[in-house]
């Protein structure tokens, strides 16, 4: 893609909590753009994190952050009974209930300051359209801007707020669903009656995301007007990737019905795997709002990861994670890249 200065329109799309350098390097190197998903990350963090990604690839990268949609809840009084809610997950995992965080996340302004400092080749979003003046300083110092619409009208307002590309992600993708303009719930479009839809709506290059993880998603995707498809699933499956064993092999072996959306581990709309966790914090009825759920739950998810015990985990996959057969990262990058137009 020239937008990005790459050789292949193939995307690696960004993981929050699940990116590894080898992987994003993999992709980058193979001619694709790889992507790093810098959710909860302090600047410093950023910082390093970018550092090392430049020492792994000289190939141009995007990392992504989350936008705040205003509706994020501070530590406040709930924080000890949410917790305790879920105390059984704490000590199947050998944790104390966590007790009240200073905060759950990182400022915004910490995140970007990093960012624009190390001024990565690209920046993408997801939950939201990004300011004016960050448009304006990201392309001052010569950072592409992509933006992340699960509706027509979020593409659109990307596109009016001067974003370089625009991802139009279907309902049939992993992990969180990332609306901001109605409810993730009212915004649930499949990437087929979406993506044309956006192709006709806005004049920015637009990328396909969901459902794609062989030849044959990608060739639909450019079909129907995509200038490059993002993959996140069948990369996830990958040796370059940071998941586990367990979520390695549940998106082997999880049918595209036997995911589920579901709040119970962050507290926003998210497609993964149904295991015990969720199925347990869905019938308890208490789950908290983001980002309180998403730091609770974190503590025990990452011990959990840590012991290769998938069912306490969240194991996020899309609907295609059946096709995600990829040892490697360039196995599955020369798959995808065999249903490009004129790829030889």
């Amino acid at each position: 893609m020239s937008l990005f200065d790459v050789e292949h329109p193939i995307v690696l799309g960004p993981f929050g909590g699940l990116s590894s350098v080898a992987l994003t390097a993999a992709v980058s190197e193979a001619g694709g753009l790889g992507s790093y998903g810098l959710y909860g990350y302090d600047g410093d963090r950023i910082r390093s994190t970018i550092a090392a990604l430049r020492a792994a690839t000289s190939k141009p990268f995007a990392v992504n952050i989350w936008l705040p949609t205003g509706d994020e809840v501070e530590p406040n009084a709930q924080h000890a009974m949410f917790a305790q809610a879920l105390e059984p997950f704490y000590s199947a995992v050998g944790l104390d209930v966590p007790a009240r965080p200073e905060r759950y996340l990182p400022p915004l302004e910490e995140q970007v300051e990093a960012i624009l400092e190390a001024a990565p080749a690209v920046l993408s979003f997801v939950f939201g359209v990004p300011s004016t003046s960050l448009v304006d300083e990201a392309h001052r110092r010569g950072i592409r801007l992509v933006g992340t619409a699960t509706t027509v009208a979020e593409a659109v307002a990307l596109s009016s707020a001067g974003v370089d590309a625009v991802v139009a992600t279907g309902a049939e993708a992993g992990g969180h669903r990332v609306s901001f303009l109605k409810p993730a719930e009212e915004s649930l479009v499949g990437l087929f009656a979406l993506l044309p839809q956006v192709v006709d709506a806005v004049d920015v290059p637009v990328i396909a995301a969901g459902g794609i993880s062989d030849r044959r998603g990608v060739a639909a995707a450019f079909a129907l007007g995509a200038a490059g498809a993002q993959v996140g699933t069948a990369f996830l499956a990958t040796a370059e990737s940071a998941v586990n064993d367990a979520h390695r092999g549940a998106i082997r072996s999880t049918a595209a019905d036997d995911t589920v959306l579901t709040r119970a581990m962050s507290g926003r709309l998210a497609r993964g795997a149904r295991n015990r966790a969720v199925r347990a914090i869905e019938a308890s009825g208490t789950i908290a709002p983001f980002p309180m759920q998403n730091w609770l739950s974190g503590r025990f998810r990452a011990a959990a990861g840590e012991q290769n015990l998938g069912e306490l985990q969240s194991l996020w996959m899309g609907q295609a994670a059946p096709l995600a057969r990829y040892a490697s990262a360039r196995e599955a990058f020369d798959e995808l890249m065999a249903g490009v137009p004129g790829a030889e």
